[in-house]
């Protein structure tokens, strides 16, 4: 019997996320109490859900592709909603392929 090896897969981040390199230590505790540290170079990373965390920097830089700066489009927990516009475009394209 011969040995199958496993084919290559392409994998891709399914989030977005906002993140600043620490310019100095950081230390905090999160709505869930775990205690969160960052050393100097490494990410302050937040999630489109408010969620923040520290990302060392060999992890973040070998993962995140900086896509531009967080301006007023970034989601905030505040607004998660889609554009009613997105919306219907994404449903008018998904009815068409099933129809």
């Amino acid at each position: 019997m011969r040995k199958v090896e496993p084919e290559w897969q392409i994998y891709r981040t399914r989030f977005l996320i906002r993140a600043k390199q620490l310019t100095e230590p950081l230390v905090f505790i999160d709505a869930l109490g775990r205690e969160h540290r960052g050393q100097t170079g490494d990410y302050l990373v937040e999630s489109s859900d408010g969620t923040r965390r520290v990302a060392p920097r060999e992890i973040f830089e070998d993962v995140y592709v900086a896509m531009g700066p967080a301006g007023e489009n970034w989601c905030s927990p505040g607004r998660r909603e889609i554009p009613e516009p997105t919306l219907k475009r994404r449903f008018s394209s998904r009815a068409a392929a099933l129809a």
